[in-house]
């Protein structure tokens, strides 16, 4: 808010006020003057922050932005000689739906007629989409009355028969073409209804949306309950909205599934709310303060990456030095993360190349600590008295040195609350949270998530057990 007082306004006070209000404006306009040379000064000592050099999201940068400078690769464009061929295979000819044998009937060259087959014909396959028509299937409840005590009988509906107008298979994928696909409401039923031949409003996709959430609440919670016995788990978060109110989506991931939570808190408590009060595992996560009272933590050494990215791009030298020294270790620590994660080296051969490069960084983690310079000490001092959570890869076996599994599955959702700027009420947020748990599961587990959907929605409409995402022991 802006008040704007006039000097025919102050021409009408008394004496002794007019003073006093003219002393405050000039004041106040002293005080702007030199907040905005401090914005100016300050922007021009930090320098620009880019998804580099800061934890921006990547879409935060135009794609066309002026970036670093490389060398210009001497080689073209495309496929490199020698590069593995991909193509599609041919199927076997018994699989094919239809099969047209054909035959030139003359000579090219001279026109003789010609007779009898190839052996090895030149085979040519075309894929093709099939007419799309919707299966409606009619179910006649006859009503009879009986001849006894004239009372009426109505057939029932057989078992998984829905009592609405939409199958399972339909429910299952208009459910995923709103959350794998990020189409809204009215998108899906215009897909539905000009595609699919199928009659469909945005109201019917709200009702077909809320039978896939209530069919996939039953296994959303055993995977949120099988979080607490996890080794290790990998954390994030990212702003969202439900309704007017601001809120959070936070994603845990483990080895073979991964659970997301629509919270209206960033606080602590949501992290005990998702993981459970019996976790004794490892949290891989970024730097974030309400993940330390976990105290079980691997720092994410990509996002400090970047940090130590930002030292090396800052003007004062003191700065840049320990950013590029710094760096130097980095870039060595993640090549034997990679040979001994591509099995190039044993377990104990990474551990003792990893033992120099520690020690060095502690060292210069230290030197910042006691620089005196504002830019290093408060950085220095949170990694050097929390050295441990950078090292957890190190002295744990099975514990990853990034964060970048929790960043990969929140991707999908990130750009889904872009579109969609958020859910509308708490059902909303029930049905994103289990559908991105079940998406991201399936992808971990390699299964179809159609499929699956679709035998969760059936199990619903015929009042049994959802089936389970949990892998077999």
């Amino acid at each position: 808010m802006s008040l704007q007082i006039t000097e025919e306004q102050i021409s009408k006070w008394p004496p002794d006020a007019q003073a006093v209000v003219r002393l405050l404006m000039a004041e106040v306009a002293e005080l702007r003057r030199e907040v905005t040379e401090l914005k100016r000064r300050l922007a021009e000592f930090e320098g620009p922050k880019t998804p580099q050099n800061s934890s921006l999201p990547p879409s935060s940068q135009h794609p066309h932005a002026a970036r670093p400078k490389r060398p210009k690769s001497k080689r073209k464009r495309g496929g490199q000689p020698g590069h593995r061929k991909y193509d599609r295979a041919l199927i076997p000819t018994s699989d094919c739906d239809e099969t047209k044998t054909l035959k030139p009937t003359a000579c090219r060259r001279c026109g003789t007629r010609l007779s009898g087959s190839d052996p090895s014909p030149l085979r040519h396959q075309v894929w093709e989409l099939p007419e799309i028509k919707p299966l409606v299937t009619e179910y006649q409840r006859h009503r009879l009355t009986c001849p006894c005590c004239s009372e009426t009988t109505c057939a029932a509906l057989p078992s998984g028969v829905p009592t609405g107008q939409s199958g399972p298979r339909l429910v299952a994928f208009s459910g995923l073409l709103m959350a794998y696909f990020r189409q809204s409401k009215r998108r899906t039923a215009l897909f539905l209804e000009d595609l699919l031949g199928q009659p469909c409003c945005p109201a019917l996709t709200v009702k077909m949306q809320n039978q896939v959430s209530q069919a996939l609440a039953e296994p959303y919670l055993e995977l949120n309950g099988a979080l607490a016995d996890q080794p290790q788990v990998f954390m994030d978060e990212s702003p969202t909205k439900e309704g007017p109110a601001r809120a959070w989506l936070w994603t845990a991931v483990a080895p073979t599934f991964a659970v997301f939570a629509i919270c209206l808190s960033r606080a602590a408590t949501a992290i005990g709310q998702l993981l459970g009060d019996g976790f004794t595992g490892t949290i891989n996560c970024d730097r974030a303060k309400m993940y330390w009272h976990v105290g079980r933590l691997q720092w994410c050494w990509a996002h400090l990456q970047r940090d130590i990215q930002a030292l090396i791009e800052h003007p004062d030298r003191q700065v840049k030095r320990l950013g590029h020294d710094l760096m130097k270790q980095v870039t060595a620590m993640f090549q034997h993360w990679r040979e001994y994660h591509a099995g190039m080296i044993s377990r104990r051969t990474f551990r003792r190349r990893m033992a120099p490069v520690r020690d060095t960084v502690d060292g210069l983690l230290l030197r910042g600590t006691c620089s005196g310079n504002a830019r290093l000490v408060g950085m220095c001092t949170e990694l050097y008295d929390h050295r441990d959570w950078l090292w957890k890869f190190v002295d744990q076996d099975n514990i990853q040195p990034t964060n970048n599994t929790a960043e990969r599955a929140l991707r999908h959702a990130v750009i889904w609350r872009k579109l969609c700027f958020g859910t509308q009420n708490g059902k909303g947020s029930r049905f994103v949270e289990r559908a991105l748990t079940v998406i991201e599961t399936c992808r971990l587990q390699k299964r179809n998530v159609f499929a699956y959907v679709t035998e969760a929605v059936e199990a619903h409409m015929a009042g049994r057990k959802s089936p389970s995402l949990l892998p077999a022991p």
